[in-house]
């Protein structure tokens, strides 16, 4: 599938020539963009679907794959064909399939408030693999309602394996998985947390031990402990690290 100028991820959305009376609302949104770049660890970068190309790309290491964030907007979607291992470039090619599909069965008013969240492997300078989580909201639609540009964030996954394809609306609880082998799309609900769960975690992220925490919420380390297993168990994690990743990039908390 390398450098396949026929591979989806070129053609699937690619919109051609938006006219010329739809251009004035795409003037500021960019200035919005890199003040948000400029408050984040994480790797922001713009995707233009009537030119196929990176419009914008933040300077943060670990998207850019040892390039500086020049190179990467001059390569654009040449990068994926260089630095995705082919097993994973396949995935994304799914993944482009099923999430366009997805998109396009929204109700036209409501696809601004859909995101997708996966993870594949990118190659750093070293050529080793890097697991990272990709997710995908737009920014700016079409008179259609096709999505014309769209705003990517990229952090280091806290899963194991690729995969974990996840689409997701603003102010709802469900979720639907992607089956990969079966190529359809599964309901499902976010997972919640209670009160003193959510607490916890909070306080984990503060750098607090289990003693000093015990005492802030007045119980016994034992309980912290307990806790901290219903919180692995609720998210199906197995680091405090974790926890506040998925937490945290899934919104709920």
């Amino acid at each position: 599938m390398k450098n396949n100028s026929h591979s989806t991820l070129l053609t699937k959305n690619h919109l051609g020539r938006i006219p010329e009376d739809e251009r004035p609302q795409s003037h500021d949104y960019l200035e919005t963009v890199k003040a948000f770049a400029r408050l984040t660890y994480e790797s922001v970068y713009v995707i233009n679907y009537e030119t196929m190309t990176f419009e914008y790309v933040s300077e943060n290491p670990l998207f850019l794959c040892g390039y500086s964030s020049a190179e990467v907007m001059a390569l654009g979607y040449e990068l994926y064909f260089r630095n995705v291992p082919e097993d994973d470039l396949r995935l994304l090619h799914v993944i482009n399939e099923a999430g366009f599909d997805f998109f396009e069965n929204l109700p036209g008013d409501e696809k601004s408030q859909y995101s997708i969240t996966y993870d594949f492997h990118l190659l750093n300078r070293e050529g080793k693999k890097v697991l990272i989580n990709h997710r995908l909201t737009p920014l700016l639609l079409t008179r259609e309602k096709k999505m014309w540009k769209a705003m990517c964030i990229v952090s280091i996954s806290h899963h194991k394996s690729p995969g974990n394809i996840y689409i997701y609306k603003q102010g709802s609880d469900v979720l639907w998985e992607l089956d990969v082998r079966e190529k359809i799309w599964r309901k499902s609900e976010k997972p919640k947390l209670t009160k003193r769960e959510i607490e916890v975690l909070h306080l984990y992220a503060q750098g607090l031990s289990i003693q000093e925490i015990a005492e802030k919420v007045s119980v016994t380390p034992d309980t912290v402990k307990y806790y901290r297993r219903q919180i692995f168990d609720r998210l199906n994690v197995s680091t405090i690290a974790k926890a506040l990743s998925y937490a945290v990039s899934r919104k709920i908390v």
